[in-house]
């Protein structure tokens, strides 16, 4: 019988999606993924605040952070799937992209290359997959070949408004605001920032098919060196 590879669950919510899974070991705020110095694959879900649309801080009060000031997060995640293979989650459109100098994925799916260090990217839409609001993603992988990367469900899903909320706001509104500003309260941003059960099974997919052998890369940084940076205040 095959034993199943271990995998572990970066920057991912407390007692979430990645827990009490076999052979899944999850890293939430407590723990700190940024130490994490293998030798597992991993699938990561760094955080996204400063790397998005709105990466200075929200429109009614601008400028009040720098862009990628996310304590070292993402850049941490990057060279764990770089030193020990795995995928790396982020939003559609994510700055960090430009920002680490990692290749734009097509909008209409299919895996590129994205830069000189065994890494492969693409774009693909969490509604395919049972995320209530499409959720469009850039996906970062690194694996053994690219024949070990699997084909998805490509191009955006359906996220258009649904009949409830037609009936309730009228088409125009609907459609204007989008499904998530029609959830209120704390649910909004508990449902935006879910993995759905059939993406996570994807992802786990992919960390499971890639390298588990540590790789030297000029870039690895030792534990050690995160120690001092401040506590995580928020997963994407």
């Amino acid at each position: 019988m095959t034993k199943t590879i271990e995998v572990a669950a970066l920057y991912v919510e407390t007692r979430g999606a990645y827990f009490d899974l076999d052979e899944v070991t999850p890293w939430d705020i407590e723990r700190d993924a940024r130490q994490y110095s293998g030798p597992h694959p991993v699938v990561a879900h760094p955080p996204c605040q400063r790397w998005g649309r709105y990466w200075h801080g929200a429109p009614r009060k601008p400028h009040q952070y720098r862009l990628g000031e996310d304590g070292g997060c993402f850049a941490a995640a990057l060279t764990a799937v770089r030193n020990y293979g795995g995928v790396l989650e982020h939003p559609k459109d994510s700055l960090a992209w430009k920002y680490f100098g990692l290749t734009h994925p097509p909008a209409a799916g299919g895996w590129v290359k994205a830069d000189a260090f065994g890494g492969w990217t693409c774009c693909v839409w969490q509604g395919h997959f049972g995320h209530f609001a499409g959720k469009g993603t850039w996906l970062y992988a690194v694996v053994d070949a690219p024949d070990q990367l699997p084909e998805l469900i490509w191009g955006p899903s359906d996220s258009g408004p649904t009949m409830q909320m037609i009936e309730r706001y009228g088409y125009e509104k609907a459609r204007r605001v989008g499904r998530m500003a029609l959830v209120g309260g704390k649910d909004k941003t508990r449902i935006r920032n879910a993995t759905p059960l059939q993406f996570r099974s994807v992802l786990l997919a992919i960390a499971r098919n890639a390298r588990s052998t540590k790789q030297q890369m000029p870039c690895t940084p030792h534990s050690s060196a995160f120690k001092s940076l401040p506590k995580m205040e928020t997963l994407a």
